[in-house]
């Protein structure tokens, strides 16, 4: 009577399947998950893939320094801009003046635009269209003279450097005498220049690091040496994410790998 009262065992009322052998299998599992990982970090072709890895993304970073920088002509290295040799277009807008909310402020068609070199040679024409835009193309990039003139209205003439603007705003206004416009010092393309020139440089430089990473892990001496080039590689960000997806696989594999290094294995012990 006392033994129909006892609980089945946890076995039957797990129908047939114990936790414990559960458990054991889970643990199994665990075990063998931690074979495996102890069996990659003392596999040397584990650090050579992740050199390899590394190497491949901070090499993709370099590739792309290259082709930022030697996308620009020489001069741009030094700050300075082509004055001669390139061409560029000058395209803009000539508007009436805004008399009131009402009227004014539109573009003005078949208003001749010339264009003069520093000798007052006409190298340049065009005629606005409906909307008021005009557009002279392959310019020389040097100082030029931009003349709008128009019966009744103040002549306009504009000093700049084509391609420093991407469009040029010109308004006509009512009455006579000239209006001098000098838009050669407002242009921030050497600037613009600058930055550009610095990100290909700082590129180029952390791709150049990531390589060194890479050469480091497979030389297996320094850690933290190899830790940090493939760190500064992350930034050289080679096509956008590719580059650093290398990269940071090859640190993880690096990482797992670690006490394959000299400097790591010689404190351990």
């Amino acid at each position: 009577m006392m033994n129909s009262l006892n609980p089945l065992p946890r076995y039957k009322r797990m129908g047939g399947y114990s936790m414990i052998e559960e458990f054991e299998e889970e643990l199994d599992d665990s075990k063998g998950l931690q074979l495996w990982l102890s069996d990659l970090s003392t596999d040397s072709a584990t650090r050579n893939l992740g050199a390899v890895l590394i190497g491949i993304g901070g090499m993709l970073g370099f590739i792309i320094g290259i082709m930022l920088i030697s996308g620009n002509v020489s001069d741009i290295l030094s700050g300075q801009v082509e004055q001669s040799g390139g061409t560029a277009d000058v395209e803009g807008i000539v508007v009436s003046e805004l008399v009131s909310n009402s009227s004014g402020a539109e573009g003005i068609s078949e208003i001749d635009v010339l264009l003069y070199d520093e000798d007052g040679i006409v190298i340049g024409s065009d005629s606005t269209d409906s909307g008021g835009r005009f557009s002279i193309e392959d310019v020389p990039r040097r100082s030029v003279k931009l003349e709008v003139a128009h019966p009744g209205n103040i002549t306009v003439q504009v000093l700049l450097i084509p391609g420093d603007h991407s469009q040029i705003t010109i308004t006509l206004r009512e009455g006579d005498g000239v209006q001098e416009l000098d838009m050669e010092g407002e242009s921030y393309l050497s600037e613009s220049v600058l930055i550009a020139t610095i990100f290909a440089i700082f590129t180029l430089l952390t791709g150049l690091a990531g390589i060194l990473g890479g050469i480091e892990a497979r030389k297996g001496i320094s850690y933290k040496k190899t830790w940090g080039l493939a760190f500064l590689g992350l930034w050289s960000g080679g096509l956008m994410f590719v580059g650093p997806l290398f990269t940071l696989s090859g640190m993880g594999l690096v990482g797992l790998s670690r006490r394959q290094f000299y400097d790591v294995h010689s404190k351990e012990d």
